[in-house]
């Protein structure tokens, strides 16, 4: 029997294999970005898209999910998605540095807005659609599942909004529980800084960042935050267990979970009578889980809007440099507290709550002092410090960074 068919037992079991898999320590070395935009057509950008458009404009490059068998990834190794609305996604391949990654994201963006382009069909710039309700594009069982267990924010979640993910390594045993909590607690402010999805079909939503609303929307066992304490290994398994189910894969078409049923319910008390819960169904439910930061082994930074065009970099950059030693980041942690359990106020409001912007701007000061223990070239820096500047100064009168 292969491991992942191995029938779960009790909770134990489930606990043992999330620390085992989800926290990789070592130095760290690896990054990477997944980059997710809307679609529109070019003349007119309030019409929803047909699947076959963008399997026909992304040609051999077209995931799964449209139809092609073998996808090929971009030259430069990202790989291509399609969300349920129709939302591409570039997951770039890991880079051992930031210069790297940025020059390989780089190339595969343009491409793959020269792809989308000769079919007439644009990228957007924003977190959430600016001009459409939600309409899923998309028909598999995981999508149906999930469309029939969300309400309306979910439906928003998953057809109207786009993100920046970043992700990181876990690193050295010693520090990773610091890195695990500051990721999380330079969470409000930068999201607050790089919030730009206020408008979302043809409306002002109120909020800076309505795609973090959107999120917000849904059961928060998904979709809050797993920082519990200093345990991030059990913690997250025990925010895993406690997590409904959201869909089962079972043959035929319906995959939908009885409402409510947790992992740890299913494998307890025995819910599903057709079977009992696999390793695989554990490794699956763990992907259906929608925290701000998320450990896949690596971690995974999940609270920013997407930005426009080459301006992902800046995000990216800040991040990376907070990150860059443990004592950057040690400092990064004392800026941020005042504001690291403000998720919601940051969402709503950005940097015009006082405490929140306070924080985001001694983190941008920090990062952009210590931008060059990232590596990126004199040309790179200048956009990272312009975007950070100009986010800032549409609330802050002091001069540019």
């Amino acid at each position: 029997m292969r491991s992942v068919d191995r029938v779960l037992q009790d909770s134990s079991e489930a606990i043992e294999h999330i620390e085992g898999i989800c926290f990789k320590t070592g130095p760290p070395r690896w990054i990477g970005a997944e980059l997710e935009w809307t679609t529109h057509r070019a003349g007119d950008p309030a019409a929803h898209l047909r699947p076959e458009e963008l399997r026909t404009a992304l040609g051999g490059h077209a995931p799964a999910s449209l139809g092609n068998p073998e996808p090929e990834p971009l030259p430069s190794g990202g790989a291509v998605t399609v969300e349920p609305g129709g939302q591409v996604e570039i997951s770039s391949a890991p880079a051992e540095s930031l210069p790297a990654l940025h020059a390989a994201v780089t190339a595969d963006h343009a491409l793959l807005a020269e792809l989308l382009g000769r079919s007439g069909i644009v990228l957007g710039e924003r977190g959430i659609d600016p001009h459409r309700e939600p309409r899923r594009l998309l028909d598999t069982q995981r999508y149906a599942a999930m469309e029939r267990a969300f309400d309306r924010a979910g439906h928003t979640m998953m057809s109207s909004t786009a993100g920046l993910q970043i992700c990181l390594d876990a690193g050295e045993a010693g520090s990773a529980p610091a890195r695990w909590a500051a990721l999380h607690e330079i969470g409000p402010p930068l999201l607050a800084l790089f919030a730009n999805s206020r408008e979302h079909a043809g409306r002002d939503t109120g909020w800076a960042s309505a795609r973090m609303a959107a999120w917000y929307g849904i059961d928060p066992r998904r979709s809050g935050p797993a920082l519990n304490g200093g345990d991030p290994a059990g913690d997250w398994a025990r925010y895993a267990l406690a997590a409904p189910l959201l869909c089962v894969r079972r043959d035929g078409d319906c995959w939908d979970a009885p409402p409510g049923v947790t992992f740890a319910d299913w494998i307890t008390s025995g819910v599903f009578v057709e079977r009992p819960p696999t390793v695989a169904d554990l490794d699956y439910h763990l992907n259906t889980l929608f925290p701000p930061v998320r450990p896949r082994g690596y971690l995974e930074v999940r609270y920013l809007d997407t930005q426009p065009g080459g301006e992902w970099i800046a995000p990216v950059a800040v991040i990376a440099a907070l990150m860059a030693d443990d004592s950057i980041t040690a400092r990064a942690r004392e800026i941020a507290a005042p504001a690291a359990d403000r998720w919601w106020v940051a969402a709503r409001d950005g940097l015009g709550d006082p405490v929140v912007r306070t924080a985001a701007a001694g983190l941008a000061e920090l990062a952009c002092r210590h931008c060059d223990a990232v590596g990126l070239p004199p040309s790179v820096r200048e956009t990272v410090f312009d975007v950070v500047t100009r986010r800032l100064q549409a609330f802050l009168k002091t001069s540019p960074l």
